[in-house]
Formats: C-alpha cells, structure tokens, sequence
C-alpha cells in the first residue's frame, strides 16, 4: 500500500463531504445520461470543490474542498448543486431513482469504470445507485485505526438516519435503502472487521487486494473505510440527500462520533461484523422506524440516534455547528428521505414524487 498521508498540516479532523447526484431530464425527470455534459458545462473555481464523473454517465459527483465542520461541507456542495444548474443540470438527490427502468444504465467511458464494469458485469448493469460520502482527516495511523473502530459500532444508525431510496424501477421496494441492498451484492460491499492496528489493516487490505485482483484498496467498497492516499477515515454507508439540511445533519453527527471515538477508550470487544450486518439490514428495511443492535438488546433508532448526538454534541459546540447537528432530531419528528419520498408518492403518484425529489435537491 502507498505511503499513509495521515497527519497533513491543519487537517487533523478536518472535514470532507461527497455526494453523488442523479441527472434527470429537465422535462419528464427521467434518468439523462448527460452527466459529462453538465460537468462539461460548469465552472469550480478553484478553491470551491470538485465536481467529476461517476461510474454512470447518469451521475455526477461533488466534493467539498477540507473545510473545519459540516455546516462549511454542506454549503459547498450545495454551491455545485447551483453551478450545475446554472450549467442547465437538473438533479435529483436519492440512492437511486425512484422510476429508473431496470437496465436504464450508459457507463463513463474511463479505465477505472470499465475496470469495474469488468469486475461486476451484471450487477452494474442494473440501475445507478448514489451515496453520501463524509470523511474525516486523522492526525496519525493509530487514530485512524481507533476512530475507524468507533465509527463502525454507528454504520447501522447512520444508515437508517439516511434511508433515502424506498422505490426501485417504479415499485414500493418494501425497503427504506433499496441502494443499500442492491450494494451488498458487490464484492467487498459490506461492513468490514474491526482491526487491531494499521498493520493489521494492511495486511487485510493486501491480502483481499490479491484476492480478488483488484488494482489497489480504493476497490474495496466497504460501509467504512480508512483512506490512506488522502489521510482520512470515510463513512460510505449513507444514501445520498435531497435536502441540503440532511446533508449538514448527517455530516455533523459523523464528524462528532469520530472526534468522540477518538478520545473514547476501546471497549473489550467490538461488535463482531456479523451482528452489525443484521442491523444493517435491519437499518436498510425500516429506516427510522427500525430497531437496531445497541447497547446488548434491540432498541429503537430514536432513542439510539438521540445518545449518539449527546455523544456528539460537546465536539459540536466546540466547532459551532449544534444547529446543523440538531437537525438530526428533525430527520426523527418528520422523516428521513424514504418517508419524505412515500408521503410525496401517496399525495401524487411518481410525478408528484419526482418533482418532490427535484424540488428538495435545488432547494439552497
């Protein structure tokens, strides 16, 4: 593995966010695939961002530059929302597209992504899917190891708090993340194992690198990862967000628990991976209205999520973000984006669900 970049000047706990976007037509908010073409289009002053392809041509990808807390993230990446508009993008914001027909998929034509149309052949022929990405800097391998640790004891929480894609090729999945299902079934999708050390890490990353003849670590698609090229841990685990607010929700909680983590001391035993995934999955089917893993017995995310922001919020003050990691409590009162999405679908059908989707996405 290249030369870990944990420790870079002024960016220990320093704050990244990624999402990936849906681009519809302006019209009938059908799956476009144009998205080199609104990329193309932009402008990102440097500084701002980045905005870059993804492995559908029906997606684009926005990144915040490092900022210090979430509620600087999640203003930047609603400021390549806008220049994508004005770029004459039309996006939505879910883990798939709700009316996306099964097949509906034009791949980016550069080496990674046939890499790993190669690799998945079927399985990426499917429907695009489209995720939250949050990472935090780490001062050193150590810490990033423990904070890694902490972090995925939350997977199943931050996911049924992001739950944001209950309709798959125009039907009611019955899930509240179809997104998170239809990513299991890729190789090394899931919630990989707690780690002793950063040796213990490599050694794991090189030896399913070999396994499974991947180009390098960044083909491993696991719910948490730690990413030594940019010296971060990244939460992968979360559907992507319409609305902006979820956004800083989301960022901030994950940027707390990890600062949390960090200071925290390691309990006798984590979770094994297999009881996590059974709450992942239970994350995926309920969303908030799941009950989740927590503490030795099943507990509802309500209260699961209001112990995890009390764990946050000293880190939260600290950084000036208590507003944005409050709004963890509105994602409880009115619904994550799954409920959002099917109060939208009873009220008008799927045109009334997809210009809610639009709606929420433009919204600044």
């Amino acid at each position: 593995m290249e030369q870990a970049r944990f420790g870079a000047p002024g960016r220990d706990f320093a704050l990244g966010v990624e999402e990936e976007l849906i681009v519809v037509d302006r019209a009938t908010l059908a799956l476009s695939h144009t998205g080199t073409d609104v990329l193309g289009a932009m402008e990102v002053p440097e500084g701002t961002g980045s905005a870059h392809p993804d492995t559908y041509a029906a997606l684009v990808e926005f990144a915040s530059p490092v900022v210090r807390d979430a509620a600087a993230g999640a203003a930047a990446v609603g400021a390549l929302r806008a220049r994508a508009r004005s770029a004459g993008g039309t996006l939505l914001g879910a883990g798939i597209h709700p009316d996306g027909g099964f097949g509906d998929v034009v791949h980016v034509d550069e080496p990674r992504y046939h890499e790993i149309h190669a690799q998945l052949r079927g399985l990426l022929r499917r429907t695009p899917t489209c995720a939250l990405h949050v990472h935090v800097g780490m001062p050193d391998a150590p810490t990033a190891i423990h904070t890694y640790n902490t972090l995925r004891e939350h997977l199943p929480l931050l996911q049924a708090l992001a739950a944001n894609s209950p309709f798959w090729h125009g039907r009611d999945s019955g899930l509240a993340s179809a997104r998170a299902q239809l990513f299991r079934g890729y190789p090394r999708g899931d919630i990989p194992p707690a780690f002793a050390d950063f040796d213990d890490f490599e050694e794991t990353v090189a030896g399913l690198v070999a396994a499974g003849d991947a180009p390098d670590y960044t083909f491993l698609w696991w719910d948490l990862r730690p990413h030594p090229r940019l010296g971060t841990v990244e939460v992968r685990a979360m559907d992507a967000q319409s609305a902006l607010w979820s956004v800083a929700a989301l960022a901030a909680l994950v940027h707390g628990l990890a600062r949390a983590g960090a200071e925290a001391p390691a309990p006798a035993r984590w979770t094994p991976r297999e009881m996590l995934m059974e709450s992942s999955f239970r994350a995926a089917r309920d969303g908030v209205r799941a009950s989740l893993l927590h503490d030795g017995a099943l507990r509802p995310v309500p209260e699961i999520a209001r112990a995890a922001v009390r764990r946050a919020l000293p880190f939260a003050r600290e950084l000036g973000v208590e507003e944005q990691l409050g709004l963890v409590e509105r994602i409880l009162a009115e619904g994550g984006g799954a409920d959002r999405q099917r109060a939208a679908h009873a009220a008008g059908g799927m045109p009334a669900l997809l210009r809610h989707l639009a709606g929420e996405t433009a919204a600044e």
